[in-house]
């Protein structure tokens, strides 16, 4: 393979083991998977049946763009899993990292009706920065990706509501941030209205002043890089496995 894939490889399988280290994952279920550098309608995910944990470069299967495996391997592949993020690297080009999850935050906030709040600065990030895509059952149908698509819209995030979430990036670094501060916000909003006292949701103008700079922060400033390169630094201490 390529040295541009096998790049890919390792960091797809470092986002693998992040999401176990963060408590991101759903057992065997749910997916990240990122497009094949030069190769058009190739796309890497996990084998089916493996834990995150387990999740290496080498361990990767090699798919298309209906799920199918071209890779030749043994390991089960999960098609059905590919739908939503087949919907999203095939409409858009920079969407070439697509991760998506069940966690308990995650869920319970797609499942209130006024969806992500205002609460905080870190969800703040998201103002007008995530679409809603509302549940229409397992995600098996195809025809559902054209409505997926349209909900994301330009948005890095999207909440799949009584679902999950689900980010998209240009690199490993993006998308994982993404999902990293989604959840953590959508964890941080449980925990307020656990506590049964009055809300006070942040003003609209300031909620918009807040998004934008964090655009400056993780595009301008490089922030962004700069995280992930300590991800990537967290994930070698804890298993550098991984890279095999």
């Amino acid at each position: 393979m390529s040295d541009a894939e096998w790049r890919t490889r390792v960091e797809l399988a470092a986002c693998y083991r992040l999401a176990a280290h963060y408590r991101m994952t759903d057992l065997i279920y749910t997916h990240i998977t990122a497009r094949v550098p030069d190769e058009d309608g190739r796309f890497l995910i996990n084998p089916y049946g493996q834990r995150w944990e387990e999740i290496t470069a080498s361990s990767l299967l090699k798919i298309d763009v209906d799920g199918n495996k071209v890779d030749g391997s043994a390991a089960r592949v999960n098609p059905a899993g590919f739908t939503i993020h087949s919907a999203v690297h095939r409409a858009r080009h920079d969407a070439a990292w697509v991760m998506h999850t069940h966690t308990r935050a995650g869920v319970a906030v797609a499942s209130m009706e006024e969806g992500l709040l205002p609460l905080n600065q870190t969800c703040l990030q998201f103002y007008d920065r995530i679409g809603y895509h509302d549940f229409e059952g397992i995600a098996l149908d195809h025809e559902e990706r054209e409505r997926i698509v349209a909900d994301l819209g330009s948005h890095s995030a999207l909440m799949l509501r009584n679902h999950g979430l689900l980010t998209v990036g240009r690199t490993a670094g993006e998308m994982f941030n993404a999902m990293f501060y989604l959840n953590q916000s959508c964890e941080i909003q449980v925990a307020t209205l656990s506590m049964g006292r009055p809300v006070r949701l942040v003003p609209a103008d300031i909620a918009a002043k807040v998004g934008r700079q964090f655009d400056q922060m993780a595009y301008d400033d490089g922030d962004l890089l700069l995280e992930w390169a300590a991800q990537m630094r967290l994930v070698e201490s804890l298993d550098p496995s991984y890279r095999s």
